[in-house]
């Protein structure tokens, strides 16, 4: 259960980037009204946390520390047999769902309804063309044994990148708010392990892959933009969600 417990406090690392404290405020002033005018860049210190994140669950793979650290975690698991659960099958969509929701209450977000539709839709592909083919080509078993498609977790970088995707809409009118999203993030990847579905690394990875995935989908957000028309089109966008029995998602149609 150490190694859960320390993969909690890693992940609570990125509350500490996004909120300096006030004495440290003056010194990057400047860096902060850059992003601010750059909603769109692709800055370096918004790369660290991710970075590292994937890169033990890379290092996972091959480093025999590491990797006893996962059959370490399993085996201690195993013996304390915690209570399971399958919430985390749907705690991976809760950010996304409360920045609409709030939004339909009035508590506005930094994009209209159209351009964060898109910024979803953009990260979740970028999600989606990691961890897909991810899955089949490195073919990691599953703790439990239940097929080979372990490495990374997919619940849990959706999960992160929609945390990130509700950190970076509420960033600037309510950082508390902002944060939201993370303790279901959180929850998702601990539970994925709990659940024996995942090993460790397989979770720091999907982590990683998530945040990182929100930050592109920003930075490529003009040319998704583009993609469907520009801000002036004539066609019809249409969202809604959708399931397969075995997962659930977001669907996004475009009309011209």
């Amino acid at each position: 259960m150490k190694a859960v417990i320390l993969f909690v406090c890693l992940l609570a690392g990125n509350s500490c980037i996004a909120c300096p404290q006030a004495d440290s405020i003056p010194s990057i002033a400047n860096t902060t009204s850059k992003l601010i005018a750059e909603p769109h860049r692709l800055a370096a210190q918004r790369l660290i946390l991710p970075a590292a994140l994937l890169g033990y669950g890379i290092a996972s793979l091959s480093n025999h520390s590491i990797n006893d650290l996962n059959r370490s975690t399993r085996k201690e698991i195993a013996e304390h047999q915690p209570a399971t659960t399958r919430l985390d099958n749907y705690t991976q969509y809760v950010p996304a769902a409360l920045v609409y929701s709030l939004n339909s209450l009035g508590i506005k977000s930094s994009h209209n309804f159209r351009d964060r539709t898109i910024l979803l839709a953009g990260s979740q592909l970028i999600v989606a063309g990691i961890v897909v083919p991810a899955k089949s080509l490195l073919h990691v078993e599953r703790p439990d044994g239940s097929n080979f498609h372990s490495f990374p977790s997919g619940h849990t970088a959706t999960a992160f990148s929609t945390a990130q995707f509700m950190y970076r809409e509420y960033r600037h009118s309510n950082k508390l708010l902002s944060l939201a999203g993370y303790p279901f993030a959180v929850f998702t990847g601990v539970y994925r392990i709990l659940n024996n579905k995942h090993w460790v690394g397989d979770v720091a990875a999907g982590a990683g892959i998530g945040i990182l995935s929100t930050e592109l989908a920003y930075w490529a957000f003009p040319y998704f933009s583009k993609l469907v028309g520009g801000r002036n089109w004539k066609g019809h966008l249409s969202v809604a969600p959708y399931t397969t029995g075995t997962s659930w998602g977001i669907g996004l149609v475009k009309q011209w």
